[in-house]
């Protein structure tokens, strides 16, 4: 009887043999990833208290894409080329447009990146529920993420956490107090809140398959126009978790370049119609 042999695994290649210049980005891209969350904040409410409120509630749903998902996202991991003191300041203040701690945010998702698809990575425990459970995570996911990111930190990262973690409730409770002169406020941070319970499902649950064996098989490959429209080129999760450092705005020519290894360890992409 034959044995079938397969061929060994294959690491995945240096990033110095895919190009350091995926870790570079112009000065014009770093400045509109900072400023792209305040601007449509700004949108927010020039179009609430005009009473354009389609395209009020359109800034909120981009803004918050932007923010977890993108600008705060190449903050945690420190992809914008900033000084540590800058990067802090822009994490804090670009997630506290969404009502949450930036620094608590990075604590667990740098921990994600290091321990997933282990019980304790409490910023993917959704990729072990159902599809369910992942939406029902999403109600008190952010505040989860504070309160064990509030526990484990120490010195100034853990005032820096419960600062931000009182900030955003200070922005709640003076929300609700300016209810008797205007709702808008009140209405953006609703709005921010509750539209923060799809972050599991999409970071987590998706992306990711807490039961593969190898880190090719935890975490999945989208490819195809129709993703790469929905998830405005923010699909490629295998290729950051395999280069966290490379910054979004070259992740489609990053996954380009895998291409051929993925096809060599036999990685089929997800594809959806096109």
């Amino acid at each position: 009887m034959e044995t079938l042999t397969l061929p060994p695994t294959e690491a995945p290649p240096r990033l110095s043999a895919l190009g350091m210049d995926l870790l570079k980005i112009t000065r014009a891209q770093r400045i509109f990833t900072l400023a792209v969350p305040f601007i449509f904040a700004a949108i927010y409410f020039y179009a609430a208290f005009s009473g354009h409120w389609v395209i009020a509630l359109a800034a909120v749903m981009y803004l918050s894409f932007v923010t977890y998902g993108s600008t705060s996202h190449d903050l945690v991991h420190r992809n914008l080329g900033l000084s540590h003191g800058a990067n802090d300041f822009f994490l804090t203040m670009t997630e506290l447009l969404g009502v949450r701690s930036g620094h608590a945010y990075r604590m667990s998702h740098l921990h994600h990146h290091a321990r997933f698809p282990e019980e304790d990575d409490i910023e993917a425990s959704a990729a072990r529920k159902t599809l369910f459970g992942a939406l029902l995570e999403g109600v008190v996911f952010h505040l989860r993420l504070w309160i064990w990111a509030l526990g484990r930190s120490k010195g100034r990262e853990r005032r820096v956490i419960l600062f931000e973690g009182c900030a955003a409730l200070g922005m709640v409770l003076l929300s609700i107090a300016l209810c008797t002169r205007t709702v808008v406020p009140l209405v953006y941070v609703l709005l921010m809140i509750s539209g923060a319970w799809i972050t599991p499902l999409v970071t987590s649950f998706v992306v990711h398959n807490a039961n593969g064996k190898t880190e090719l098989e935890q975490t999945r490959v989208f490819r195809g126009k129709m993703f790469s429209l929905i998830g405005l080129e923010h699909l490629y999760h295998l290729e950051h978790h395999l280069y966290p450092l490379v910054p979004h705005q070259n992740w489609p020519l990053l996954a380009k370049r895998l291409d051929p290894y993925f096809e060599r360890q036999g990685v089929k992409p997800i594809n959806f119609w096109f």
